[in-house]
């Protein structure tokens, strides 16, 4: 390591930590932001995890646990169902089609329009019971009020809508 990369290396040091016991003293958007950013990384490690051990997402497996509770759904219903863009959930079906878990059959009244179903893999993914993202959410909100669990749906869709707002907006 060169003189100038050590001085530029030092440059991007992070301050020193403060001592354990200091409390953090945020302003309550920033308390609940730094909350949901610590949630969305576990999401996305919890997801990576079952890659590797499943060899599917989170989002994968929340598709198809829905359609595993809603067989003979259109893509337009669980994309409705998750409040995704069709075209989010498109990429998922492609990928849960590739690898064997998903089947799309005609629709019987409408033979253009498709239907989705599982397969025997796929129902066997389903019925997984540990080791998903989705057991981790289960088994915290065992431990948690049902009225508790309301306030933070409603918290978190009203967080969402705004979101969404902003986004139409630009």
């Amino acid at each position: 390591m060169t003189a100038a990369s050590r001085k530029t290396r030092a440059r991007f040091q992070p301050p020193a930590r403060r001592g354990e016991d200091a409390p953090l003293e945020l302003d309550p958007t920033l308390s609940f932001m730094r909350t949901l950013w610590a949630l969305d990384h576990e999401l996305r490690l919890g997801s990576k995890r079952m890659h590797a051990r499943f060899g599917l997402t989170g989002p994968q497996r929340v598709v198809v646990r829905i359609i595993g509770e809603f067989p003979g759904s259109s893509a337009g219903s669980v994309s409705t169902i998750l409040n995704l863009h069709p075209s989010t959930l498109t990429e998922i079906l492609k990928t849960l089609d590739g690898l064997g878990l998903v089947e799309r059959r005609a629709h019987a009244e409408d033979r253009r329009r498709a239907i989705l179903h599982l397969t025997a893999k796929g129902r066997r993914i389903n019925r997984l019971q540990t080791g998903t993202v989705e057991a981790s959410v289960r088994e915290a909100m065992r431990s948690l009020p049902r009225r508790k669990i309301q306030i933070t749906e409603e918290v978190l869709s009203a967080l969402t809508r705004q979101l969404a707002r902003e986004h139409e907006d630009r």
